[in-house]
This record gives C-alpha cells, structure tokens and sequence, in this order.
C-alpha cells in the first residue's frame, strides 16, 4: 500500500499504537518486531480489542484475507514513512532536541514555557529513538502550534535517520560529552553524530539555538543562522547567573535589561543552561519574562532525574535515570559542594554502554572519590566487583554487584540522618534503593 492511501486510512483513525495490549477504540496497531516479540504474531487479538486496522509485515499465506489487515514490506519503516508524511502535512514548527545530557529535561522545560501561548505537542518520557520520534509526530494533530521532538543515539547515523523523519525547523544541542562509546566507538563520533542535527538545520535554513560556554557546539554551529545564550554574559540573547544551590537551582537572569530571579525545583548547578536554553527559545517565540520564569519554577521533575526527596530517614538528590563520565562528575563536584550540617553518603551505579574505555573511566571516578570526604561510598555494578576493585581503597567504601545485595545490606545497617545522592545508569535500578532510605 503506498503511504498516502494509508495516509487517508490514519486520518480517519488517527490514533496509533505498537502494544497489542492497548488497543484504543478505532486506532491503528503497527506490528512492531524486536529481538524478544514479534507484533504480528497479535495483530488480529490488537483488532479484536478495539483497533480498526493493523499493520503488519507477516501474514501467513493459508490465512484468510482481512480487509483490516494491511500487509507492509517492513512495518517499521512503514511507521517512519507515515509520520514523515504527516509531518510534512503538519506545516508547523518543529523543535528538534539532542545532546548527551540534559535533552529530556531541556525538552520539559520547553515544553512547560512553550504551553503558556502556544498548544505544544512534545515528547512523552524518553520516547526518542527511531520509533518514539514517529509515534510523536503521529500524535500531532490540527490543533497543535509547535511540535517539540527529543532525539536520542547510540549509534552513528541516527540523529540524521530522525531528522529525515521529524525534519526540524529549529535545532538544539544541550552538549556532548562520552556516553554510549560502546555504539559509536569515540568521542569524536558522539561529536559528529549529534552534530547531524545542525548539518540538518543548515541545509534545510533553519535556526539553532547554541550554548556559547560550549567551544564545541560554537564552533560546529559557526556560520549558521543561530541564537547563542550561556552564562554571565549581557551581551546574548538570554544570559544567566547561578545565585544559590540549596540545593534547589536558583538563578538570575536579565529580559532586555529586567533583571529575574527564578527558583527551580532542579538540583544542580548542570541544569541552568538547560533552563537557559529553554528561556531563549520561549522568549524566540515572544513569551514574556514573566511566564517563563513562573514556568521554570513550576516545572518539577520527575524520573528520578534532578530530583530532591525528604524521608523519615534521609536527604535524597535523585538523579538515576542516566549516567555516563560527563553527567557523573558533574554531579559528584555539584553534591561535595552541597553545604549541609548532615554527613554525607553516595550510591553510584556503574556507568553502561561505555565498551572499551569502561574501565578506565570507572577508575577516573574512583580517583576523583578519594579527594572527597564523603563519609560513606555504595558502589554497585560488575565494573566495580570485577574490574577495577583492586583501586578502591577508601574508607566506609561498600562494593555490590547487583542492587538487591545493597538493599539487603541496608536492611542489615540502615541509613539514617544522611545527605545522599544516588546517581547511575538507568539499568542499574538505584530506584529500588529509595524505599530502604
């Protein structure tokens, strides 16, 4: 079937699905394959509870015709191929947002400040890679003003694969720093494939907004049609200062000379050229100071990303949904510099998708461990337990390999009357940490 005539099929059902197990009355289900399950295999059950028609690309011959059956070369790239036509029908502003840390938070906040002129339709969660940018388009209807779209990678090509498919107006790199090494190989692959989101918005004349602080992202973005914002700078289109940490984000900033002083609910000094980035595309977009200070302070995360919690027991700060080398000192120096009459503990998960500098960039965490005073250290992760043991030679320091025996040993000795911070690759599961603190 060619992509417009099941163009005018989604327009009549233009809801979409991928989980047989949610059915929406009426929707589309796209039989999605994946190294564990095969959606053909529920493409009838998907139209027995409520789809109206099903994508698939395996149809046994001895079946049956369905008139609501509709047989695909490949149902994945079918999914692309439609939300790019849709995309193209759109006729909207599209956002498009990468970078190694700080993307789905920027995306939120943009999303928050966006949402006080303009009905903005923005990526769910991390729904960011070659099947969540498509089921994001395809979720934009009329009514929508400007589309935000994360994009994420762990692989070279891929910010490019997503730009053919959302193809943005607007381009933004939060920064670049080593995460998923593993799939791209090095550092300077990581570099160029988030770059592919400016090679895109240059050939197509769009506009990127860049951090100045960041000497990579200046010079890639350099002779492109570009908004540049950053830190204790007048001279930018949005400047900001770090005024407290406590350990809430607070900040200054000026909106053609008025000055603005916003409060988060975002731990680390990271996250203000995050709210930055996402103050100057608001103000782009002509949404007054006001707004999108009331904004940023309304935003409150979630995840586990950035986040502040007090228990019966403890000061929690949050942040385990992702961790690479970047992300993880950035953290550390952020809750060492903490003041606070309580002592403090960290729980580290190890950092994936590192491949062969794992190792060594575990170490460099280690190192860094031995300056600081932390009073207790909870390392969990094989790196820890099988490669790089014989360097942790810290006091009150407590090596897992899974987070069930740090549980177990929190059972054993619990935490009470402490600052911690718990900060590790989603994979690990810090969160089920949280109800023994």
């Amino acid at each position: 079937m060619e992509i417009s005539a099941l163009y005018e099929i989604y327009k009549k059902h233009p809801v979409v699905t991928t989980d047989s197990r949610v059915c929406p009355h009426d929707s589309i289900f796209f039989a999605l394959k994946g190294e564990r399950f095969n959606g053909n295999q529920f493409a009838e059950s998907a139209i027995e509870k409520g789809c109206a028609y099903a994508v698939v690309d395996e149809w046994e011959n001895d079946k049956p015709e369905n008139p609501r059956v509709i047989v695909v070369e490949n149902v994945l790239e079918t999914l692309q191929k439609l939300a790019n036509f849709h995309r193209k029908k759109l006729k909207i502003t599209i956002v498009g947002i990468t970078g190694t840390n700080g993307k789905t938070t920027t995306k939120e906040l943009i999303a928050t400040i966006l949402s006080k002129e303009f009905k903005v339709a923005f990526t769910q969660g991390n729904f960011n890679n070659h099947i969540g940018v498509p089921l994001t388009l395809l979720s934009i209807n009329k009514s929508h003003e400007i589309g935000v779209i994360e994009m994420g990678a762990n692989h070279p090509g891929e910010i490019r694969e997503l730009c053919e498919i959302a193809e943005p107006n607007i381009g933004l790199i939060t920064n670049i720093g080593k995460a998923h090494i593993e799939g791209f190989g090095s550092l300077e692959n990581v570099i160029k494939t988030k770059c592919e989101l400016y090679d895109f918005i240059r050939e197509h004349e769009g506009k990127v907004f860049v951090n100045k602080d960041n000497s990579t992202l200046s010079e890639k973005s350099e002779g492109m049609d570009r908004i540049l914002y950053g830190r204790d700078n007048p001279g930018l289109f949005v400047s900001g200062t770090l005024s407290a940490e406590t350990p809430f984000l607070h900040f200054d900033w000026n909106f053609f000379e008025h000055p603005h002083r916003v409060k988060t609910h975002l731990v680390g000094e990271y996250n203000l050229d995050n709210a930055l980035a996402a103050a100057a595309i608001g103000k782009y977009f002509g949404i007054n100071a006001e707004l999108i200070s009331s904004a940023l302070e309304a935003y409150e995360p979630k995840n586990n990303r950035s986040q502040f919690e007090r228990t019966q027991h403890n000061d929690l700060i949050i942040d385990a949904y992702n961790a690479n080398p970047t992300s993880m000192k950035a953290m550390l120096e952020f809750f060492s510099k903490i003041k606070s009459d309580l002592p403090k503990a960290v729980i580290l998960g190890e950092m994936k998708e590192l491949g062969p500098i794992a190792e060594v960039e575990h170490r460099k965490m280690l190192d860094y461990l031995h300056g600081q005073s932390f009073d207790k250290i909870y390392l969990v992760g094989s790196v820890f337990t099988d490669g790089v043991t014989g360097s942790i030679t810290m006091k009150n320091t407590f090596v897992f390999e899974r987070v069930e025996q740090l549980i177990e040993e929190l059972e054993r000795h619990p935490l009470a009357g402490y600052y911690v911070l718990l900060k590790g690759s989603h994979s690990v599961q810090l969160e089920k940490v949280i109800p023994f603190l």
